[in-house]
C-alpha cells in the first residue's frame, strides 16, 4: 500500500487534492466543535527555519482533533549529524505516526519521506511550498467560488511559492499570470501560466493579486531594486477586477512588496489565507492518515 506522502502538489492525483480541499471546508465549519479524529495518534514537526504559520497552524490542528505532537530542530536529528537518513527514518517512522518537515534541502526531504513507513508533508522547502498553495486555494473558494478560469497575477520574485501555484494551475484549472523581472523567467512556464513583464498588464482583469517577500529566509542582503516595479500598488489593484482579493503568505514587508493602502483595503484577504493554514492543515493530515483509520465525515 503507497504510503500518503504530502510532498508536491504535481505527485498528488488531482481528484485527491479536490476532496482534501472539501474535507478543509467541512473541517471549518466545525472550527469550535473539531471532530476528535486523531485520538491517540501522533505527529513530529521538525524545523531548520524559523517559523510562526507553519508551527502554530500544524500543532493546533493536531491538537484540536485530539491528536498529539513533538517539536525538534533539523539540529537536534541524527538527520544532521552521523545517522543515515534511512536510520533516522526508520526509527521515527516506529516512533510517530507522521511527520511534517520544514527544512531548505528539498531533496533530502524527498529522500528521507522514500525511507520513512510513515506519512511525511512538506512544510515547506526552497523549492515547494504545497501546504501554503492549499490554503490559498480554500481561501479563493471561499471568497471568489471556484478556482477554475480565475486569472490569478504573480508579482515579485520566482520562488517556493510561485513555483507551486505554478504546479496548482493545471490542477485547480486556473490561468497563472507570472510578472517578475526577466532574468528570472522560470525555463518552462507550464501548462495554464504565461509571462508578462509588465506588471500593469498583468494585472489587468485580474481576480487575485498575489506576491511574497523579496527576500526570503537565507537570501539576507539580497538586493531588491529590480522587484520595485513589481509592488502592489492601488494603481496596479485598479488594473484587476473590481472584486479581486489581494494575498500574501507573508511575513509582509509595507512599501516593499506591498504597499500599506492595499492592506488596509477591503481587497486584502492575508489574515483569512493565515487562518485557512489551520484548516488545509487538518485535512492535510486527515488525507495522509486515512490508513490509519482517520476519516472527516
Amino acid at each position: 500500500m503507497a504510503i500518503r506522502h504530502f510532498l508536491d502538489l504535481d505527485a498528488i492525483a488531482p481528484e485527491e487534492l479536490k476532496a482534501i480541499l472539501a474535507d478543509a471546508h467541512a473541517l471549518k465549519k466545525q472550527k469550535f466543535n473539531p471532530p476528535q479524529i486523531f485520538d491517540g495518534l501522533s505527529l513530529a514537526m521538525v524545523f531548520d527555519k524559523k517559523s510562526t504559520r507553519t508551527r502554530m497552524s500544524f500543532e493546533i490542528a493536531m491538537k484540536q482533533l485530539g491528536g498529539h505532537t513533538l517539536v525538534m530542530g533539523m539540529d537536534e536529528l541524527q538527520i544532521s549529524g552521523a545517522e543515515s537518513v534511512a536510520d533516522t527514518a526508520n526509527v521515527v517512522s516506529r516512533y510517530v505516526d507522521a511527520a511534517m518537515i520544514r527544512m531548505s534541502d528539498h531533496d533530502l526531504l524527498c529522500e528521507f519521506a522514500s525511507e520513512c513507513s510513515i506519512p511525511v508533508i512538506n512544510g515547506m522547502t526552497d523549492e515547494s511550498h504545497p501546504c501554503q498553495i492549499m490554503a490559498d486555494m480554500l481561501t479563493i473558494e471561499e471568497k471568489l467560488g471556484s478556482a477554475k478560469d480565475k486569472k490569478i497575477a504573480w508579482f515579485g520574485d520566482w520562488n517556493n511559492v510561485s513555483a507551486t501555484f505554478a504546479q496548482a494551475a493545471p490542477i485547480f484549472g486556473f490561468n497563472l499570470v507570472l510578472s517578475l523581472p526577466n532574468d528570472l523567467k522560470p525555463k518552462t512556464l507550464g501548462a495554464n501560466v504565461t509571462y508578462e513583464e509588465d506588471a500593469m498588464l498583468a494585472a489587468k482583469d485580474a481576480d487575485v493579486i498575489v506576491t511574497d517577500t523579496w527576500v526570503s529566509m537565507g537570501q539576507e542582503g539580497k538586493g531588491i531594486n529590480k522587484f520595485r516595479p513589481y509592488s502592489v500598488t492601488p494603481a496596479l489593484m485598479a488594473q484587476a477586477e473590481e472584486h479581486a482579493i489581494f494575498m500574501h503568505c507573508m511575513p509582509v514587508h509595507e512599501n516593499e512588496e506591498v504597499s500599506p493602502e492595499v492592506l488596509a483595503s477591503p481587497a486584502n484577504v492575508i489574515y483569512d489565507e493565515a487562518e485557512n493554514r489551520l484548516h488545509a492543515q487538518k485535512a492535510i493530515l486527515a488525507w495522509c492518515l486515512k490508513d490509519a483509520g482517520v476519516s472527516v465525515s
